[in-house]
């Protein structure tokens, strides 16, 4: 029995190991992405149009929304981007990596994507109120937090902007769920934008210079990353083009599949 009893022990000794340890199948599966819904760029529109901008609180959140789909940027480089790492003239954002929270502290030259004059107005707009009435400076945050102050009973309202950085991206996030709340639409995350951004590029992009353009313009090293992490193919998509395999006039070829067969994908 003591031996019995020994061997028990040292079984369950390794127990954990046992259990914790995945077959190959496992592994792929718990490794697979799956789709990931992400809004359309007319919900989007639909949630920017409907935000108010009367006071300098509206007009930051407005602005940020609007600027995450005109760039793509992660929300952890939103919250530490400065006023000097705009440049209006080149629709250039300079996330520089020594000021910037960027992915691995890589440098990233994003250009604006083409997703409308109206949304990237509402961008130049904010960066000028910011510089010409609120006569913030090149070190000022891009997008400062908001200023509490004490009510009459003795809580916190907003009283405005300071010129600090969010402590994190939790508060952008915040204004996310409020804003697509506010438009009777599902949450989406700030994140979810890139992949709108992906979808958008896999419709205009007619070559692979260009598709590798925009997908460094979100800070990859390679349009596979873009493909692979951001890209997917809906359901209904997937079986219209499997449908038309062997119908369609090659001279209309699919430009998606023109880009991924000559990146060798």
């Amino acid at each position: 029995m003591a031996g019995i009893s020994k061997r028990l022990q040292e079984e369950d000794q390794y127990l954990p190991c046992r259990i914790l340890s995945l077959s190959e199948n496992e592994t792929r599966a718990a490794k697979s992405t799956g789709f990931k819904p992400f809004p359309t760029i007319e919900q989007i529109r639909k949630v920017i149009f409907a935000m108010p901008d009367i006071t300098e609180v509206e007009k930051r959140n407005r602005a940020l929304i609007a600027f995450t789909l005109l760039t793509g940027a992660r929300d952890g480089a939103i919250s530490s981007l400065k006023l000097k790492h705009i440049d209006l003239e080149h629709n250039l954002v300079n996330q520089d990596p020594r000021e910037v929270k960027t992915k691995t502290r890589k440098q990233i030259d994003t250009f604006f994507f083409p997703v409308g004059d109206d949304i990237k107005q509402i961008f130049v707009d904010w960066v000028k109120y910011m510089k010409e009435e609120k006569l913030y400076g090149n070190d000022d945050p891009l997008f400062p937090r908001t200023q509490l102050v004490q009510s009459e009973n003795n809580g916190f309202i907003a009283g405005g902007l300071e010129p600090i950085h969010w402590n994190s991206a939790s508060q952008i996030r915040e204004i996310f769920k409020t804003s697509f709340e506010a438009a009777g639409l599902a949450y989406f995350n700030p994140h979810s934008f890139r992949k709108t951004v992906v979808n958008l590029g896999e419709k205009l992009c007619k070559n692979p210079e260009e598709f590798k353009a925009w997908s460094q313009n979100l800070g990859h090293e390679s349009p596979l990353t873009t493909f692979t992490s951001y890209g997917y193919v809906p359901v209904n998509r997937q079986g219209k083009i499997i449908r038309g395999i062997g119908k369609a006039d090659t001279s209309k070829e699919d430009k998606l599949d023109l880009i991924m067969q000559k990146l060798g994908i």
